[in-house]
């Protein structure tokens, strides 16, 4: 690749942008939930033994119900996986991850529309798959392949 003027001026467009993420409230809002998460002793227990009693789960699902302890291990996770869910820190941590997805997903949409109404943005998200131009809504595709049944262009 050449450089050139305009591919420099792109690149300082694009580490201004990157510098203005990185003062966003929703970054900001991560930093302080993720440093709450890290000094939480409770949370990180409770992470600990979810990451355990997942691995156990996982071996078990190989089997299936025939596992001798599909039962009790199946019971385990749900009821840890409740308890991940419900402590405090450990959500606000989740909804401050979600609120920076979005602003990035948002981000990518709006650079692949400048691009072209036909780029594929793939967000992970359903709201702005679908509304992004090329998805599955549009007959553009979802890059599965047409696994989902839309129409591969």
């Amino acid at each position: 690749m050449f450089v050139t003027s305009e591919s420099m001026l792109l690149q300082d467009v694009a580490e201004d942008l990157a510098n203005l993420v990185l003062q966003s409230e929703p970054i900001e809002e991560y930093r302080k939930s993720l440093n709450r998460l890290r000094n939480d002793q409770e949370a990180q227990q409770i992470i600990s033994k979810f990451t355990k009693t997942k691995d156990l789960y996982e071996d078990v699902q190989r089997f299936g119900k025939y596992h001798p302890d599909y039962r009790r291990i199946s019971k385990e996770m749900r009821e840890i996986k409740r308890e991940l869910d419900l402590h405090e820190n450990i959500a606000d941590f989740k909804k401050a991850e979600n609120n920076l997805q979005s602003l990035l997903d948002e981000i990518s949409i709006v650079l692949g529309r400048a691009v072209s109404e036909h780029v594929m943005v793939p967000t992970g998200n359903p709201f702005f798959d679908s509304s992004s131009s090329g998805g599955c809504s549009t007959g553009g595709g979802c890059g599965t392949g047409g696994g989902c049944g839309c129409k591969v262009s």
